[in-house]
């Protein structure tokens, strides 16, 4: 699966034994766009990012999706990697977010239309609808309001968002929030503590609560 970036046998050649580069040196040489020194570079944090995307994604095969796209974005956006972080953990981010679209693309998915038409369901929704479901102004504001909080979260700082969004929008205990970021359950505590302030703070939600 990893082995998309990884060049010709002439061309690993060229570049001499890649397992004796230093990350530095791969990073250096993947940045001015030479493909097999990146296919190093996913060969050594492969395990590590399958293990992210595994814990996030329950099922393999959506895992190992994410963690592909992982790599792939990482190659797109390599030149933005700075060296203020380790490469391991400007990676980690990558993947988490992957795995979190594609999370959500999975549970877009699974939504069933209103207008579904299948016989043998139909009357089963109906009655659904008739008995629990809100009315439509009230539907309206639901929407909007979840809109406005997903909106609202999305303009966080990289660290709290990605614990707001294990927590709240994919269901995850802090024990496991934790486990997927590789912190302490204290950390995930303060971060999430800093992210209800930010939050409070925004007059987007500001406007939902009054």
């Amino acid at each position: 699966m990893m082995r998309t970036f990884v060049s010709t046998q002439s061309d690993a050649a060229a570049v001499g034994d890649l397992r004796a580069w230093s990350e530095q040196q791969l990073i250096a040489a993947a940045k001015s766009g030479r493909r097999a020194p990146f296919g190093e570079l996913c060969e050594r944090h492969r395990k590590r990012i399958s293990c992210v995307t595994r814990r996030i994604i329950r099922n393999r095969e959506d895992a190992e999706d994410a963690a592909q796209e992982c790599f792939l974005n990482a190659f797109v956006h390599l030149k933005d990697f700075d060296g203020r972080s380790q490469f391991a953990t400007w990676l980690t981010r990558i993947a988490i977010n992957a795995s979190l679209m594609k999370l959500r693309k999975n549970r877009g998915a699974r939504e069933v239309p209103m207008d579904d038409s299948n016989p043998s369901s139909e009357p089963v929704a109906q009655r659904e609808f008739r008995h629990h479901a809100p009315d439509p102004e009230e539907s309206c504001s639901l929407r909007e309001r979840k809109r406005i909080v997903k909106s609202a979260i999305s303009g966080l700082r990289p660290r709290a968002r990605n614990v707001v969004e294990l927590i709240h929008l994919e269901e995850r205990s802090i024990r496991e929030t934790a486990q997927i970021l590789g912190i302490s359950t204290g950390a995930v505590k303060a971060r999430m503590f800093q992210a209800k302030i930010a939050l409070h703070r925004m007059p987007l939600l500001q406007s939902v609560g009054s």
